[in-house]
């Protein structure tokens, strides 16, 4: 692979490869367009510097084996794994794809509609899967585009019981249907997986949101490309938070709204989960961010409805606000009465409340805090 030297300071250099730059040291592996390299420097007598990149040898892969059904290298499978029955009998189903490449590489999961209704995830995955061939791949790709089934079925948020599935990981095999789903997904996909990138919709402007502290989840929130990268907690319960107990990083995505495709949400994230892929040394082609900079968040906060009422806001997803000033207004049916909605903070709105009916203490405006504009 070309490559040529463009600084350099003591043992540390900068190289560029393609489009892509990096700094490391002579000697060091990294991955650079996509691929696994060690790079070499070295300074002639004459002053002349030559940069190398080596490709590793490539080491074919073995058959992958999931739940009883052996996949061979290069090879696609469709999976229905089992997770319930019906009423009626018939058994509810978890649809995967499995992508396990010609190559040895990680193992990686991209699910969606862990939330039922939320639907550009789905979309997501499916158009990633489109753009990939595992005769050229490097690892797996475990793909789950619809992880509650039963909600995805209903419409719903939900599964049948009421519970939130991704407040019931790490999952009870005899626990309630959302615990026993959960711990279904944890023993067959994140118990074999390295890394992981969940997918969801909540009327949010595009965004990732991961532990930002952890180098690996960092990166890959960077090589993502969202336009905003959030800093967030862990909930207890959810899938982020479980895998990360056992050692498997989570990026979370959030774009476009529930119960409907969203197109600047869903080409967000098909180019985001490419450029993670390809980061990852698996062999994929993805396409160069369009923006070179990335707005970081520490946190993020709600502003809440004062008290109920119609709703009419007057911002948009992207606005700066500044804390305190008038982002909206609330009213009776009639418009009597209005009464001014202020925003808690200063910061850039990242979600809107849509329904315009609010009750008192609903949150309605999601605004970030503590954040900065960063080059990646």
């Amino acid at each position: 692979m070309d490559a040529s030297l463009i600084a350099g300071r003591g043992s540390q250099i900068a190289v560029q490869a393609g489009k892509q730059i990096v700094a490391c040291y002579s000697g060091e592996t990294m991955i650079i367009n996509g691929r696994s390299s060690t790079v070499r420097h070295r300074t002639s007598r004459n002053g002349n510097h030559q940069v190398t990149l080596t490709e590793p040898q490539l080491t074919p892969a073995r058959r992958f084996v999931f739940e009883g059904k052996s996949i061979g290298p290069g090879k696609r499978k469709k999976i229905d794994l089992q997770a319930a029955r019906h009423p009626t009998g018939t058994w509810v189903s978890l649809p995967i794809t499995i992508f396990h490449g010609a190559f040895e590489g990680p193992t990686v999961w991209v699910s969606a509609a862990v939330h039922g209704d939320e639907l550009n995830g789905v979309e997501i995955v499916r158009r990633v899967l489109g753009k990939l061939s595992p005769e050229s791949m490097h690892g797996t790709l475990i793909a789950i585009p619809v992880v509650n089934v039963f909600g995805f079925i209903n419409g719903s948020r939900y599964l049948p019981d009421g519970r939130d599935l991704n407040r019931s990981f790490p999952g009870s095999r005899r626990g309630s249907l959302a615990s026993r789903t959960a711990r279904l997904f944890m023993d067959t996909v994140v118990k074999r997986s390295s890394f992981g990138i969940d997918l969801h919709s909540a009327t949010n402007l595009p965004q990732v949101r991961g532990n930002l502290d952890d180098p690996t989840v960092s990166s890959m929130a960077n090589v993502f490309g969202a336009p905003v990268a959030l800093n967030a907690q862990f909930r207890d319960g959810s899938l982020r938070w479980a895998a990360t107990r056992i050692g498997v990083p989570v990026l979370l995505y959030e774009g476009g709204e529930a119960h409907r495709f969203d197109e600047f949400a869903i080409s967000a994230g098909v180019d985001g989960v490419l450029r993670v892929l390809e980061h990852l040394g698996m062999g994929v082609d993805a396409p160069q961010r369009s923006s070179d900079t990335q707005l970081v968040a520490e946190k993020s906060t709600w502003t809440r409805a004062h008290r109920g009422g119609v709703m009419r806001l007057e911002i948009e997803l992207g606005d700066r606000v500044v804390r305190g000033a008038a982002i909206g207004h609330i009213a009776d049916p009639f418009g009597n009465r209005p009464s001014a909605i202020r925003a808690s903070r200063s910061g850039t709105v990242i979600g809107i409340g849509l329904n315009p009916l609010v009750a008192q203490g609903d949150g309605i405006v999601h605004i970030t805090a503590g954040e900065s504009l960063k080059n990646v």
